[in-house]
């Protein structure tokens, strides 16, 4: 082999090892705390009691309005 061609396997070499240590970085930032996953659901699931709850308030408070208007 000429030095030439060593030289460009060596770069190769390092370039594919550079793009390898920047996967296994990405892969890293890609992981998923099931914590994190968990209080979302939690808080979806606070935010939708609420909802459920004002709406269930409001058709209340038509039906005791409405019961006093009509025994007036």
């Amino acid at each position: 082999m000429s030095g030439e061609q060593i030289t460009n396997n060596s770069v190769e070499t390092q370039n594919l090892e550079g793009e390898l240590h920047s996967l296994k970085k990405s892969s890293r930032k890609k992981r998923v705390d099931i914590n994190v996953l968990l209080n979302k659901v939690r808080l979806a699931q606070k935010k939708e009691k609420m909802e459920s709850t004002i709406f269930f308030s409001l058709v209340a408070a038509v039906i005791v309005v409405t019961g006093i208007i009509v025994s007036i």
